[in-house]
């Protein structure tokens, strides 16, 4: 019987590197790809000690448990116990999620089956069953990806959409501090980029921003006045069309900008958002003043969280 020693190893660095991304991903920890791949070439070695005197101790569950925290602080770090923990609870709760899903799937499908001296088995040897390869490679990454919209579901429903957030929005030198109200209904996205688009008081923004800029925001035929305006900034290159519809009203659009970076501060952490655009609006969104802008739910979802210790 022949066994491709590369061809499982391969498979199997490709499956901690998935798992370990799919962890990052779900804590909101900065994905910094050469430790991830330290990690998962740490937890793929285990299939080479399989075959070597060591064998024994890579195959006890105190071995994979060492591996699998050698991965952790590879991919992760150790800032404090509370945090490698987290890490590393996490790690497991993919892997069960992901790895139970496969097997379930396939348990589901299975045909292969055979006995042996009053035993259910399956049929496998060497390198095994082309079928049962096509379903890993395939199975895995469908898995992976099932795995990551249910938690961002799970993610986008336990979001307090009622609450009151600080922001503040980096544009070149200037640092523009916001009161901002997360908002489910606020679904826009740029067309171009996909990034969700915060929608923020054109009139707080005075003081930060060119005048030239906020006087074609402030139009209600923006478009008009972009293509009507003579007046030069040097924010025209960070300048963005964001079509929008309004109810009884089609054809709607709003000039949008794209910030160098955007901080949300809630009551329990500080997110930094990655991809963002802002909203110019020409009206007050707040009467009474309680907020300047409004959050984009996905910018909580997708941002990653800070550490402030």
């Amino acid at each position: 019987m022949a066994i491709y020693l590369d061809v499982i190893w391969f498979l199997n660095f490709s499956f901690d590197l998935l798992l370990l991304l799919l962890t990052a991903i779900l804590l909101k920890r900065k994905i910094m790809k050469l430790r991830i791949i330290v990690g998962a070439l740490i937890g793929s070695s285990i299939v080479v000690l399989l075959f070597t005197p060591l064998a024994p101790l890579a195959m006890h569950p105190f071995g994979k448990l060492f591996v699998s925290i050698l991965m952790v602080l590879s991919a992760f770090g150790f800032k404090r116990f509370k945090f490698f923990a987290q890490s590393l609870f996490t790690f497991y709760f993919v892997t069960f999620m992901v790895g139970g899903g496969m097997m379930g799937a396939h348990y589901f499908i299975q045909t292969e089956i055979g006995f042996a001296d009053g035993i259910l088995m399956t049929n496998s040897g060497g390198f095994g069953d082309p079928v049962s390869w096509l379903f890993v490679l395939v199975g895995f990454p469908a898995a992976w990806m099932f795995s990551r919209k249910r938690l961002d579901d799970l993610e986008m429903k336990k979001i307090q959409y009622d609450q009151i957030v600080s922001v503040f929005i980096k544009v070149g030198d200037s640092t523009i501090p916001l009161k901002g109200f997360i908002d489910s209904g606020n679904q826009l996205y740029d067309p171009i980029s996909k990034s969700p688009v915060m929608i923020a008081d054109a009139g707080k923004l005075r003081g930060f921003l060119p005048d030239a800029l906020l006087n074609i925001a402030l139009q209600e035929d923006v478009m008009t006045a972009l293509s009507s305006s003579e007046e030069s900034h040097p924010l025209e290159n960070r300048v963005r069309i964001i079509p929008f519809r309004v109810v009884g009203k089609t054809n709607q659009f709003l000039i949008g900008l794209k910030p160098d970076e955007v901080m949300i501060t809630t009551q329990d952490e500080t997110i930094l958002v990655p991809k963002a655009i802002i909203g110019l609006n020409r009206t007050s969104l707040s009467p009474e003043g309680e907020y300047d802008c409004i959050v984009h739910p996905k910018m909580l979802q997708s941002g990653a969280v800070q550490d402030v210790s």
